[in-house]
């Protein structure tokens, strides 16, 4: 059971005896919308406050008018008062919470109501249990490394960023390919053609990563990630190496070809010409609550519905 919130009387922090929950949802689905109200029905319930941020503060009020005078706008309670994230929705919709309590890594629960749902707790089917297992504090916290992203021309810094899943340089027009030197470490290993480069963590070996035929990295392995895309090279293969190396992707001016940057494919930056973008492992890590101790191995098998079919189980001494 996670300790880590502040106490139920709230004196910890100097505020009013109410708890607050920071409800992200994916407003644009009536099921996340349907979700919402029920959540934030079982919190008020409890003498607790759902907070929603401003971005999805219309579409909450206009589909539940009913919640008028029962929720808070984030922008009017301070970050530090969060006690939980409830996110309902996909990985897009957790990214997202990510991204409003950046600055405050609130540990956040998610609940998938998107297809695969990887960095998701439980299902829609357990919304009730989740929020009461909320309520009594009763998860723990995994930390999960994210990646620190800067862009320079030069000594000049253009563009600084984060990414919980992968930082991804790529070509901005499909028909020209990117020029770059791929660097480990502060020295050159590879120069190719190629549409772009991903650069994750092991949360993001399941997602882009995955896609363009990286390995599946297991969230306790501490490494940072590289995939060239559509390389055209003989030595393009993904790279692993560890928490502490730096990554670094050269973007040549040896054809008119532009390229950009994406963070976890949510923001996204226009690279100027000869752009140098390095990737480190942050020291703000994201947090995710865990309702439950199965094993990555589970989490896999039933988010992929791998087949284990004749699978006997270990024997003694395995």
């Amino acid at each position: 059971m996670d300790q880590s919130g502040p106490s139920s009387d709230g004196r910890r922090h100097g505020v009013s005896d109410a708890r607050h929950f920071l409800v992200v949802s994916h407003t644009g689905r009536s099921s996340a919308l349907e979700a919402t109200a029920d959540v934030c029905g079982q919190l008020v319930a409890a003498g607790a406050v759902p907070v929603v941020a401003a971005e999805q503060w219309h579409d909450v009020m206009t589909a539940l008018p009913e919640l008028e005078g029962m929720v808070k706008r984030f922008e009017e309670v301070s970050p530090k008062h969060i006690e939980l994230v409830i996110v309902l929705g996909g990985d897009g919709t957790i990214l997202r919470a990510a991204e409003l309590t950046r600055d405050h890594p609130v540990p956040l629960l998610g609940v998938n109501l998107g297809h695969v749902g990887f960095l998701a707790e439980s299902e829609r089917d357990d919304l009730g249990y989740t929020v009461g297992r909320a309520l009594a504090r009763d998860y723990t916290v995994e930390e999960r490394m994210t990646l620190s992203v800067r862009a320079k021309v030069g000594e000049e810094v253009v563009y600084e960023g984060w990414a919980l899943n992968e930082a991804t340089v790529e070509k901005a027009e499909r028909e020209r390919m990117l020029e770059v030197v791929i660097e480990v470490d502060r020295r050159p290993l590879s120069s190719f053609g190629c549409d772009g480069v991903v650069m994750s963590t092991p949360t993001g070996s399941t997602a882009y990563s995955f896609s363009a035929g990286g390995p599946v990295v297991w969230p306790a392995v501490e490494a940072l990630l590289l995939v060239p895309l559509s390389a055209h090279a003989l030595f393009a293969r993904p790279l692993v190496v560890g928490p502490d190396s730096s990554l670094a992707v050269e973007v040549l001016q040896r054809t008119e070809a532009t390229a950009v940057i994406w963070c976890d494919g949510r923001r996204m930056f226009e690279l100027p010409p000869g752009a140098r973008v390095i990737v480190r492992r942050s020291s703000v890590p994201v947090r995710l609550a865990r309702l439950h101790q199965a094993p990555f191995t589970d989490r896999l098998v039933n988010k992929f519905q791998l087949p284990v079919t004749g699978w006997k189980g270990p024997v003694a001494g395995d």
